[in-house]
């Protein structure tokens, strides 16, 4: 078994290659509204290929440019899209690779996870799942070096979840991601209108999301959870779809920028 998870979409969902994958993302990022006063302490971002989702994703990750050098760990927690996950899957790796460097796990955080018993082991989980790896080139270039604790979250409850992340939480050292995008595959139209009710139900940390408001239902809930017993409020930074970006507009897929800080509403 390999210490290093490779990139497996390299070249597909973004450009393989280092130059030009960190100028597609400063591209993106130059082209987001200045960052908000107060930093979060977590962000929801989206995962498609980046030619559909990267303006909306720039969106929520400019607003970590302040937090370069203070960020030291990254919970990063996505749906799972291709292996079954009964609760939550770590990996058994010490670093995951991107066309811009290695990013080493936190070993010791992952392994304490593993009390949990609806935490499992699975490299295979990760090996083929796209909602983590699309975010580590963003991560990357915004926040420089990092450690990395990768959940792929499948049937996990809100409150596994949300119990997974107290655990994590830590302090301003800590920067938590949840990857989702929101519906899928409706006419334009009709996406705008989910995706704006699934976006005030995230405002409203409303923590009973269903997949097919967004696919990480899973970990947004969680992150719900733990947000309102935290006291953090919800900014609904971007909402957009394939259809203002790459897309046509029979059939779109929607994509969300969320901000959460301490303090009540951003």
């Amino acid at each position: 078994m390999s210490a290093i998870r490779p990139a497996a979409f390299a070249g597909t969902f973004y450009p393989g290659d280092a130059p030009a994958l960190a100028a597609e993302v400063a591209s993106y990022l130059s082209q987001a509204k200045a960052p908000a006063a107060r930093a979060p302490k977590a962000i929801i971002a989206p995962h498609a290929g980046y030619i559909y989702s990267g303006p909306i994703a720039a969106s929520i990750y400019a607003r970590l440019t302040a937090l370069r050098g203070r960020i030291r760990r990254v919970v990063l927690a996505g749906p799972a899209h291709r292996v079954y996950v009964a609760g939550i899957a770590v990996p058994s790796v010490a670093a995951f690779a991107s066309p811009l460097g290695e990013v080493a796990l936190d070993r010791g955080a992952i392994d304490s996870l593993r009390r949990f018993p609806f935490v499992e082991v699975s490299d295979g989980a990760h090996a083929q799942e796209h909602s983590l790896e699309v975010h580590i080139p963003f991560l990357q270039s915004v926040l420089g070096s990092f450690a990395l604790v990768p959940l792929v979250v499948g049937d996990a409850a809100p409150g596994e979840m949300a119990q997974v992340l107290d655990m994590l939480w830590g302090g301003d050292e800590t920067l938590v991601v949840v990857s989702s995008d929101l519906s899928h595959y409706h006419p334009y139209r009709e996406a705008q209108a989910r995706d704006g009710a699934t976006a005030e139900a995230i405002h409203a940390l409303d923590a009973t999301l269903q997949p097919e408001e967004a696919c990480g239902a899973a970990p947004i809930n969680g992150l719900l959870r733990a947000a309102r017993a935290r006291g953090l409020g919800c900014e609904i930074v971007d909402v957009r779809n394939s259809g203002d970006t790459a897309g046509d507009r029979s059939r779109v897929v929607g994509y969300g920028g969320f901000a959460f800080t301490e303090g009540g509403d951003a």
